[in-house]
Order: structure tokens, then sequence, then C-alpha cells
């Protein structure tokens, strides 16, 4: 830990930058060659069953970073304030294991029993639903591997392994991107050989990460922990905004698909379902910046190492900013090259796709500084404010929005949705952060500099 307190706060940052970037895009390649590959096989059918499946993948990522987040940050700020507390570090660690455990055997039992009515709720008709079942069929096999990846990433990165987080993934990820060719098309397996193809790599992904506790600086061991339920509160209470970015995504494209069936029909749900890919892509560029600034802005909250703390910020929001601007960019300027990416469109899709591609990607612009900003706070152990943040977007603002809207303005009006709730949030954010920033501690250094100068002065 004595890096993130004492090395060059720009050269760590975007050290982890790179090892978090390159994870979070791979997990989003998942999602994406999935849909370009099933688009291209099956057509518009095809795209719209995986945004119907699209939820199912929010839910155990974000329980995955339920656990993972909320018991890294924790494991990291105890690591600041004192290095020779092991145990007790492990504890969370420990923990945040059985936690996921449970979660990840709940989750499975829920989606083998319940299978049909949840992919209903989420927007299947007749059509797909046959479509989205059989692409499960290999997914449900391995589906606690998906919630333990997202965990141990985020201990692996708390525990100076970045890079082995990102080996692991890309490992996983690039297997995807061959096997869904091998699997969709070779062997004319359809969109079952997409399911099947993503099975496999998160089991890779899975295998690799678990070098991680042979290695000589492992310092993450399962131990007898204590007070089970306390700290699994903790852990929940702390990661519970990450975890809610997520499953909230997953809520409002269950709502997006039950108004778009409603009102606009099959076609424009396949158009959703390559904005889905797109956000998600996006939502991924904004992870890695939070999962670069978290590990530092926790040690260092720890320590009261208020000035490294305001520099990490400095470099995360320029990140933001950068990623902000591009995808909002490349969303406005070519988007039938997106369609054309993730199916072969119909003449009625070629029509609408640009105008919906256009209004929705305007919610690019605020997004990636909303998601780091729930990173933000929770490394700051201000789980109110994320809380707040999390819902505020996921749920409320986005929920009213996407009811009340169509009934008031015309269907239309659905993709100025996210844009409208992305600014509100964006504006409470940033009056929040820089209330919260203005509060931190100054270094001892700094402390101790300002007290020579009043010295002197006095003097």
């Amino acid at each position: 830990m004595n890096e993130f307190l004492k090395g060059k706060v720009k050269t760590i940052y975007f050290r982890y930058l790179s090892a978090a970037f390159g994870s979070a895009l791979i997990t989003s390649i998942y999602s994406v060659v999935d849909m370009a590959m099933v688009g291209q096989y099956q057509g518009p059918d095809g795209t719209a069953t995986l945004a119907i499946v699209a939820p199912v993948w929010n839910i155990i990522y974000s329980l995955g970073l339920l656990m993972g987040i909320g018991g890294s940050v924790i494991f990291s700020t105890m690591k600041g304030k004192n290095e020779d507390i092991a145990k007790t570090d492990n504890d969370y660690f420990t923990v945040s294991v059985i936690g996921s455990v449970i979660l990840a055997v709940v989750t499975w039992i829920s989606l083998i029993l319940f299978e049909q009515p949840l992919l209903q709720l989420f927007g299947a008709g007749e059509a797909l639903l046959p479509l989205a079942q059989q692409y499960l069929l290999p997914v449900k096999v391995v589906l606690p591997l998906f919630l333990f990846n997202q965990m141990l990433a985020a201990f692996l990165r708390n525990d100076n392994s970045p890079g082995l987080a990102t080996k692991a993934i890309l490992a996983g990820g690039l297997f995807n991107v061959f096997g869904d060719y091998l699997f969709v098309f070779r062997f004319d397996l359809g969109i079952f050989g997409a399911g099947l193809a993503t099975a496999i790599g998160s089991a890779i992904s899975f295998l690799l990460m678990l070098t991680h506790f042979q290695s000589k600086h492992n310092t993450l061991f399962l131990v007898t922990p204590t007070k089970v339920l306390r700290k699994l509160k903790e852990i929940t209470v702390i990661g519970f905004s990450t975890f809610f970015v997520d499953v909230a995504m997953g809520i409002v494209t269950i709502m997006f698909n039950r108004q778009i069936m409603k009102y606009l029909g099959t076609n424009a749900l396949s158009v959703y379902g390559v904005i889905v890919n797109i956000s998600t892509f996006v939502q991924c560029c904004a992870y890695s910046v939070g999962q670069a600034a978290q590990p530092i802005l926790s040690v260092n909250f720890g320590a009261k190492q208020g000035n490294r703390i305001k520099e990490t910020l400095k470099y995360a929001l320029g990140t933001a900013g950068f990623f902000s601007l591009f995808l909002t960019v490349l969303s406005l300027s070519v988007p039938l090259l997106l369609v054309n990416i993730f199916m072969t469109p119909n003449q009625e899709i070629v029509e609408a796709a640009p105008a919906i591609i256009r209004n929705y990607g305007l919610s690019f612009i605020f997004l990636p500084f909303n998601i780091f900003s729930t990173y933000y706070f929770q490394a700051l152990m201000k789980p109110k404010a994320a809380f707040l943040i999390s819902v505020a977007r996921g749920l409320v603002i986005s929920g009213l929005l996407i009811f009340l809207l169509p009934l008031t303005l015309g269907a239309d009006v659905l993709w100025f949705v996210m844009p409208i709730t992305e600014l509100i949030t964006a504006l409470f954010s940033g009056f929040l952060m820089k209330r919260y920033t203005g509060k931190l501690p100054l270094n001892p250094q700094s402390k101790k500099k300002e007290k020579n100068c009043i010295l002197s002065s006095d003097q």
C-alpha cells in the first residue's frame, strides 16, 4: 500500500486505468460480440432477443460488484489506516466470498426455476422467448462464475494485481470473440452457440484469476471471520450504489422493453438492442475510471491524504470527460454504422435508427461522470450520497420519465428519457462532489508547511 500513499499519483492512476479499461472493455465485448454475431445470423429478432436477455447480465454483474466493490473499498481503507491489521482486512475478503456464494446460489436457482416468467417480465413475447431460452441454456450451467469474476476482479485491483484481473478477463473475452464465430457460424449453432462461447469464456477468466492466490504478492486469504452479519451489512452498504448502477440499468432496460413493445414494436426494440450494447460500452468505460481511482482514493482516505485524493480526482474527471466527448460524437456521427455492426437492418430500421440513436446518445455526455461519482463517494465512505445518486438516476427519475413522457408527449419522446435523467443527476452529483471534496483533510506534510508559514509570518 506504500505505492498508493507515496508513489506518483499520475503514474499509478494511469497504470490502473489501463488495466481497468482493458477489463471493462473486454467485459462489454461479451455482450457486444454476442449481439453482433446473433444479429447477423438471425436478423432483428436475434438483436431484440439479446435486448430481452440484457437484464440477466445486469443482475448477475451487479451482485458481483455489490460484494466486490463493497468489500474491497473497506479492505483498502483499513490498509490505509494501518498496514498491520491483515487479519481484519481478510475478514472482509472472506465475508465478501461468503456473500458472493450465497447470492450466486440464489440467482442460479431462481433463473433455473423461473426462467420463462422472468423472460416474459423482461419483455419476451412468443416469438422471442424460445430464442432467449436457447441462448441462456449454456449460460445457466456456469452462472455463478460471472458473479465471482466481478467480485474477484475488484479485490485483485485492490491487492496490487490489476494486470492479472485484466489478463483474465481479456483471455475470456478473446475466447468469446473467436468462440462466437466458431459456434454461431462454423458449427451453425446460432444463438445457442453465442451463449456457449460466453459460458466458456467466463470459466477461462475465473480459472486465471484464481492463480493470484498462488502468487507471492498475494495478501488475500480466507480466514475464520468474526461478526459475519455485521461485516456483511457494512459491505452491502458500501457496495450498494455500484450494485444499483448496474441493476438499475437492468430495471430501466425492462421498462424500456415493455414500453417500446407497447408503443413502437419489434423494429424499435431491435434498435434499442443496439443502444443497450453501446450504452453498456459507455458504462464500462465509466467503470474503468471508477475502478482505477477507487483503490488510490480509498487508501489515501484511510490515511487522511486529502491532497492526493484531489489529485486523483483531477485525473479521473479528465478521463471521464474524454470518454464523454468521444462516445457522444461517435453516436451522433455514425449511427447507421453502429446498427450495421449488430444486424442486417430492414428498411424501416434504416429509416428510424439514426434519430433514435442520436437522441438517446446525448445521455453519454453526462453518463461517465455520474457513474464515476458513485465510486468517488464510496471511496470517501459516503454511502448515502452514492445511494442517492444511483437510485435517483437508475430508478426514480428515469422510471418516472419512461412512463410519463409517452403519455404526455408521445412515444418518440422515450428516446430523450436518459439524456434528461443524466443531466439532472450530473447537476446533483457535481454539487455533492464539490461539497465533500472541500471538506477533505490536508496531507500531514501540507499541514506542517502551513504551520511553518504561519510561524515565519509571525516572526
